[in-house]
């Protein structure tokens, strides 16, 4: 039997390759391991802190797990007063600003930019090198202790790599892709990624903190003994010490400025510029902030030199050598008109608001989804309201806030009790309501709109007009009748002719070619998409058959083996796949001959995407490795893949150190994509 040492030894060398690959996973994106390896050195530390809980270190990264205890916020006085910051929203504004700063000083100056990340702020609190204290700025002089919580985010160290005691101040966010994931999980709660991970952050179980994937960005650091008196520099400090510091850093300095060589050589994304190239930057960043998988309200700009800080100052609102550039927000004024409610395929009912058309990010918005009715009392929404609305990640529209109650007299609106398209008595699942009338006209549109619809079967010429004059002729009343309808019958109504009738026989006839990943996904199961059909397909449910043999043994366990499946998905496939009415629907649609099992070799289609587009790729890339990878989503979404650039080539895929390709792509004209771009592509 081992004795205490060999124990130790042991759990401190797991201990140690466990930090090793969080920081290859979190801060340079560069994993060695697969997950499962990961979660296999995890557990067997974890085991063993259980088994010898005397021997378990303070600083252990299973201290990342949380605890099922409610956690209690007590108030903490800020060491250091943690101000806000001073704003601009014009570029003349900004370097106004800079040139005020330079008259005050005979000295050259450089300033340092930083994305302004729209997160929540957190202060640090290490003692020789141990995280001790985690606290939300609060009003800037004191805040709320929330340290277990955040022991749970991977990506701040429990341990630092030097026994440094120091404050540090960073954000804490949540990417963009993770958001509209985990908010449709919480019933559409959240406004937005900031008020997200602020209300995750305050949740009283850390255990349930730990499940959610926040990340963070420290941009400041309090050494008590650092002789570090520039800001890039402090920067490097901090990255060297295990943080995740911004990944794009605008260096800007005058023309006799020092050489910062070494410092950049390990921060290749770095940009170390002229002062007078800010403009073109700002411009640069700009232009890049919708690629991004996580939101900026736009960038911090800070005097590099810690000894004219100090002598610039503070008012008691904000430091005076930092100032905020705003990004013209995506955002404008407008009025509600009404509010109307729609009823989606699987009976959902969604409050939308009809508002003044505006105009944002070039496209002209009328409508807004107001998701539930926890949403609209959380913000005390009504008709006649004058509200802020924003395209959250420049796509969705949203109301944000209300900036003037109405004058009128309405109420904050209140959900029907009855459906507005059948009249049957709504009911209320968590915090949506929902007709439980499956013949309800709108539900069955609503399923037939889909099952249609691009990215789904993609028939041609059933369209949403056409669908509904389907409906009225009593001629389609469900999914299967699509393909036991004679299109001849459409003849002698309005607007169709013969060549119309005949396209529509041919989408049809069409879609029957389509594979079990399409056709499953197109099935309008609720929460049965395109990434978890996917999913359960990789997972070997190759034909429908199985996967409703499976479902009717009412195990969830089956389904929740499967990564990325959780215990909601596995219950909805386990409720829908032992239906009989959908089990019904499914034979009608074999014996109508569409294909219901996957053929051997074939590739998941997931979406169309892609559809038209001729791809080919180059170079090396951080997440595709090997990069044929990429391709495999590519033809995923639709799209063709090429081995080499000619002209039916659409787009180029191009990593670091490409090949010839990328001289000829640019020659033909070929679309050039980056690896950040392409992955924003898929994930939107």
């Amino acid at each position: 039997m081992p004795d205490d040492t060999e124990i130790r030894d042991r759990m401190d060398r797991l201990a140690s390759e466990i930090v090793r690959h969080q920081t290859l996973y979190y801060l340079k994106a560069r994993p060695e391991i697969s997950d499962k390896e990961y979660d296999r050195l995890f557990d067997e530390l974890l085991r063993l802190e259980r088994e010898y809980p005397g021997l378990a270190a303070q600083d252990s990264p299973t201290k990342r797990v949380g605890s099922d205890l409610d956690n209690e916020f007590p108030e903490v006085p800020h060491r250091i007063p943690m101000l806000s910051l001073d704003k601009v929203y014009a570029e003349e504004q900004l370097l106004e600003w800079i040139e005020k700063i330079k008259k005050d000083t005979d000295r050259p100056l450089s300033f340092v930019v930083e994305e302004k990340i729209d997160g929540s702020t957190i202060v640090l609190h290490y003692e020789n090198g141990v995280l001790v204290r985690a606290v939300t700025r609060g009003d800037g002089f004191v805040g709320n202790d929330i340290t277990e919580n955040v022991r749970t985010i991977r990506d701040v160290p429990l341990s630092l790599t030097e026994p440094v005691t120091a404050v540090f101040r960073g954000e804490i966010y949540l990417n963009l892709s993770d958001f509209e994931r985990l908010n449709r999980e919480v019933d559409n709660i959240y406004a937005n990624p900031r008020n997200f991970a602020a209300g995750s952050l305050r949740r009283k179980k850390s255990a349930e903190v730990a499940r959610i994937p926040l990340r963070s960005f420290v941009y400041e650091g309090f050494f008590d003994d650092l002789a570090l008196r520039e800001h890039i520099a402090v920067l490097h400090r901090i990255f060297s010490l295990g943080f995740r510091v911004g990944k794009d850093i605008g260096f800007f300095t005058p023309d006799d400025a020092g050489s910062y060589g070494a410092i950049f050589d390990d921060h290749p994304e770095w940009v170390h510029r002229r002062l007078e190239d800010l403009p073109g930057y700002i411009a640069q960043k700009k232009e890049g902030r919708s690629s991004l998988d996580y939101e900026i309200d736009g960038l911090v700009v800070k005097a590099d030199d810690y000894q004219l800080r100090n002598r610039l100052g503070s008012t008691s609102h904000h430091p005076r050598w930092a100032m905020a550039f705003k990004f013209e927000a995506p955002q404008a004024v407008s009025v509600i008109n009404a509010i109307e409610v729609q009823v989606g395929r699987t009976g959902r009912v969604t409050p939308v608001a009809r508002i003044e058309p505006v105009t944002l990010s070039g496209t002209t918005v009328s409508n807004v989804t107001l998701h539930n009715q926890d949403y609209i009392k959380s913000l005390d929404i009504a008709v006649g309201d004058r509200v802020a609305v924003t395209r959250r990640g420049d796509v969705i529209p949203a109301v944000e806030e209300v900036l003037q109650k109405n004058n009128e007299g309405y109420d904050t609106f209140d959900m029907p009790e009855r459906c507005p398209s059948c009249r049957t008595s709504l009911v209320i699942e968590g915090a949506h309501h929902f007709c439980p009338n499956r013949d309800c006209p709108a539900r069955v549109y609503g399923k037939l709109s889909f099952f249609c619809g691009r990215g789904q079967m993609d028939i041609e010429n059933l369209g949403g007009e056409t669908i509904r004059k389907l409906m009225d002729l009593g001629l389609v009343r469900d999914i299967p009748d699509i393909y036991r309808f004679d299109p001849k019958d459409l003849l002698g109504h309005e607007g169709f002719a013969e060549k119309k009738v005949a396209l529509i026989r041919e989408g049809i006839a069409g879609s029957k070619k389509k594979p079990f990943s399409i056709v499953l996904a197109s099935l309008g199961l609720d929460e049965i998409g395109p990434k978890v059909t996917e999913l359960i397909i990789e997972a070997g449910y190759t034909s429908i058959d199985r996967l409703i043999e499976d479902a009717k043994k009412g195990d969830p366990g089956l389904f929740t083996r499967i990564e990325g499946i959780g215990p909601k998905i596995a219950k909805k496939l386990i409720d829908q796949l032992g239906d009989p009415e959908v089990i019904a629907v499914i034979e009608r649609l074999k014996e109508a001959g569409l294909k219901l099992s996957a053929e051997e070799g074939e590739t998941i289609r997931i979406s169309d995407a892609f559809a038209g587009e001729v791809w080919c790729v180059t170079g090396s890339f951080d997440l595709f490795k090997p990069r044929e990878l990429a391709m495999e989503e590519v033809k995923k979404r639709g799209g063709k893949v090429a081995s080499s650039v000619t002209g039916n080539t659409t787009h180029l895929l191009t990593g670091e150190n490409p090949g010839s390709k990328l001289e000829k792509a640019k020659k033909l004209g070929v679309a050039i994509v980056t690896e950040q771009e392409f992955t924003a592509r898929l994930s939107g």
